[in-house]
């Protein structure tokens, strides 16, 4: 169904590494000429214009291109905030309307409720999502409180769960959010720009601690960020899109292996996969606009 291009760099993929592979079985997300407009008439913005775009399970999707392009918008009609004007979405084999997958979601701000310890916030989707909420009284102070636990000590935050999250930096609460979006063991993972608020070694740090997380669960995960190193360090494919009215125009699948560390990101291959994105994106910018 994906008509976009799939073509770059050719890199070695290290046989002891986990190889990325495109053949993984089964797909998750199907958009089909899907266009989302907003308004009416001559007020009227076209967010993302026909798009079409095949998802299989365990895959690993960053999308980037400039502001505007509709990158979030793919996630919000992933996760059914918003309705396609054209065109059909599917998730889980499903239209997005009906019944689909566990998604987990992640943001740039980690919007804890400060009044919840960190174990409570990072509790919440047990409490709402089912099967878990069924279970949420009897299994809170055991078993759920055991997996929340787990969880925080596995991104480096055993010990903060009776915190509070004003205690808590920005990366930490962050690890936390990450917690959060993974505690009720989701499908589908959706992250819009999670570590776009923090500087770049808190960043670089994150990637490597949503890498282990992935490949530990491995679900499916799209990811929007304007970091073409964070695309390119933990994407499987990288997803280009043009200005308003967003499309894909570029749809590269990323052949290094995994785990990936920060000392491949100056490696000449993967300078080079960079640089083509870059080359991609600049002539899309504004005029006097960086990528």
């Amino acid at each position: 169904m994906n008509n976009a291009a799939r073509s770059g760099p050719k890199l070695v993929v290290e046989a002891d590494r986990v190889p990325v592979s495109s053949e993984q079985p089964g797909k998750v997300i199907e958009l089909e000429a899907v266009s989302v407009r907003y308004g009416a008439g001559r007020s009227a913005t076209t967010a993302l214009g026909e798009t079409t775009l095949d998802v299989r399970k365990g895959e690993f999707i960053s999308f980037v291109g400039p502001s505007g392009c509709g990158k979030s918008t793919i996630l919000r009609l992933v996760s059914g905030l918003v309705r396609p004007t054209s065109g059909v979405v599917v998730v889980g084999g499903r239209e997005v309307a009906a019944k689909t997958l566990r998604v987990g979601m992640a943001f740039q701000n980690a919007s804890m409720m400060p009044w919840l310890t960190v174990e409570r916030n990072v509790m919440l989707p047990l409490k709402i999502v089912q099967p878990f909420r069924s279970e949420y009284r009897r299994k809170r102070k055991t078993e759920f409180r055991d997996r929340v636990r787990s969880l925080l000590a596995q991104v480096g935050l055993d010990g903060f769960a009776n915190h509070f999250p004003w205690q808590l930096s920005g990366g930490m609460l962050q690890r936390a959010n990450l917690c959060r979006a993974l505690v009720h063991d989701p499908q589908l993972l959706l992250l819009d720009e999670p570590f776009g608020a923090l500087d770049q070694f808190t960043r670089e740090e994150l990637w490597g601690t949503l890498q282990a997380l992935w490949l530990d669960r491995r679900p499916t995960v799209l990811l929007v960020t304007h970091d073409l190193r964070e695309a390119a360090y933990l994407g499987s494919r990288i997803c280009v899109m043009s200005p308003r009215p967003g499309k894909i125009i570029d749809d590269t699948p990323v052949p290094f292996s995994y785990p990936r560390t920060l000392a491949m990101t100056y490696e000449p291959d993967f300078v080079a996969l960079g640089r083509r994105m870059r080359e991609l994106i600049a002539p899309l910018q504004p005029a006097g606009a960086g990528v």
